[in-house]
């Protein structure tokens, strides 16, 4: 049994539920898993767990500031135990740019860090335009429109894909890296 870290960065929620669902895979594998918000207080000791799993939402092209100085902050303790990150965008809905390798915003990661996670994974988000702000709404549905996404205003569209979570929680359980 492991004790396992789940630090997330989310803007709409999406990486919540994702990092909620990875905490109950975990579970059921017969690990301990906690969640944490990053950008709140004080983070917590990552001596005290096994392995760490950072999730982390886009929001206009970047991952949030937080997400790096968080990484920058606990990288020692990062590299001396087994650790994964996952990033959530929509743009990893679509074929082509929905795996580590192929997605823009992991390969930014991969060039902004010296952090090195274990298991790198992309998940499709959200899109739900009655949650989101006048000016937010505006924004992403013309990106959604100069991307052939959904721009209906009333939309709230799920792009996960939940096997692929179940996927990364299996292999980040079972401790292969």
């Amino acid at each position: 049994m492991a004790r396992v870290l789940l630090a997330y960065s989310s803007v709409d929620g999406q990486t919540l539920k994702i990092c909620q669902r990875l905490q109950q895979l975990f579970m059921s594998l017969g690990h301990k898993a906690e969640l944490f918000a990053i950008g709140q207080a004080a983070g917590p000791n990552l001596d005290a767990f096994d392995r760490v799993v950072i999730g982390a939402s886009i929001r206009y092209g970047k991952h949030r500031p937080e997400v790096y100085r968080f990484i920058e902050a606990h990288r020692e303790a990062l590299e001396r135990k087994p650790s994964a990150f996952f990033s959530v965008n929509v743009v990893a809905r679509k074929p082509g740019k929905n795996t580590a390798d192929t997605n823009p915003y992991i390969r930014t990661f991969r060039r902004t860090t010296s952090w090195v996670p274990g298991v790198i994974a992309v998940f499709a988000g959200k899109i739900d335009y009655q949650r989101y702000g006048y000016f937010d709404r505006l924004v992403i549905r013309l990106i959604m429109w100069v991307t052939k996404g959904p721009t209906d205003p009333a939309a709230c569209v799920e792009f996960t894909d939940w096997q692929a979570v179940e996927r990364f929680a299996q292999q980040v359980g079972s401790g292969a890296e």
